[in-house]
């Protein structure tokens, strides 16, 4: 299939098919970091812009270098940096960006939304790098890509998300992405951190994590989310922990071959133990490794497959 899109800003959005298209095409790019000389020209010529307004080592690093080793011309824009500080609004901000015929905006906020509002002004690609709490469709793409990698298949699986769901929108990126793709899925939090009616996105709730987590084929684990929590929605830190902190004895009620998956950054010993992060069912690292090529996928997707692929 061909990809028809000019934006990626939602995983609630996208069919079973364009997200199974997008891991074929990451497939093809990822052997091209193995390379002595990491680069193909697929994007050569292309302005790809990283409009972040909120702290980010994996993300932008990644969309970086997946810009580079597409050959593509990139531009960082921090807000803290530029005129937003002296008032000017997004839009200006975008309308002085597009006059430079940018192709790409990689945007990151802290404000749901703000994405989305952005592509309906420009002509250029607008790629959702996580907005507020809303979705963080690339993650949930990479997060998919390591399963299926991993795995072998999606379909079928059951994976078992625990933390902080109603902050993260990595949660909500992965759950439209497994409910399309066949997987079972079962989200363990306190009740002060799952959103009401979260049932209707077809998952399953639990509260006690030791029964979330029996016969599970994957266990993603979420951070607590501090710095979006406006009130205390738990006791304390070490109370967390003792009740829905994934370590080596609770991991043993999943399966054998479970793996274990985190989006980063990791609070150790909180949502999850060294021992587990570090451990043989960990495939955290390979996430971040998968990131590039996925991203890759996407910013080669978006400017309409014009050029070629690797060989």
């Amino acid at each position: 299939m061909s990809w028809k899109s000019k934006d990626l800003l939602t995983l609630e959005e996208l069919s079973a098919g364009e997200i199974a298209h997008v891991l074929d095409t990451a497939s093809s790019f990822k052997e091209v970091s193995t390379r002595s000389v990491k680069k193909v020209p697929a994007l050569r010529g292309r302005t790809v812009v990283l409009f972040f307004h909120e702290p980010s080592t994996r993300t932008r690093i990644s969309f970086e270098l997946a810009a580079k080793r597409l050959s593509a011309d990139i531009l960082n824009v921090q807000a803290a940096s530029s005129s937003l500080v002296k008032g000017e609004t997004l839009i200006d901000t975008l309308k002085t960006l597009e006059s430079m015929t940018i192709d790409a905006l990689v945007v990151r906020h802290k404000s749901s939304g703000v994405p989305q509002m952005l592509a309906s002004v420009t002509k250029a690609s607008v790629i959702n790098a996580g907005d507020g709490s809303h979705e963080h469709p690339t993650q949930g793409l990479l997060d998919l890509f390591t399963i299926r990698e991993r795995k072998g298949k999606i379909e079928g699986l059951t994976v078992t998300i625990v933390g902080d769901i109603t902050h993260s929108r990595v949660a909500r990126s992965n759950i439209y992405g497994l409910t399309k793709l066949g997987a079972r899925v079962r989200l363990c939090a306190p009740p002060t951190l799952l959103p009401v009616g979260i049932e209707k996105m077809g998952v399953e709730v639990y509260h006690d994590l030791d029964k979330a987590l029996e016969g599970a084929d994957v266990v993603y684990v979420l951070r607590l989310q501090l710095e979006r929590q406006k009130n205390n929605l738990f006791p304390t830190i070490r109370e967390y922990s003792m009740t829905f902190g994934v370590n080596n004895e609770r991991l043993k009620r999943a399966r054998k071959d479970a793996i274990v998956m985190h989006p980063g950054p990791m609070n150790r010993g909180v949502e999850i133990s060294s021992g587990v992060a570090d451990g043989s069912q960990s495939v955290i690292d390979d996430q971040v490794t998968n990131g590039v090529a996925v991203r890759m996928a996407v910013l080669y997707l978006l400017q309409g497959e014009t050029n070629e692929k690797p060989s």
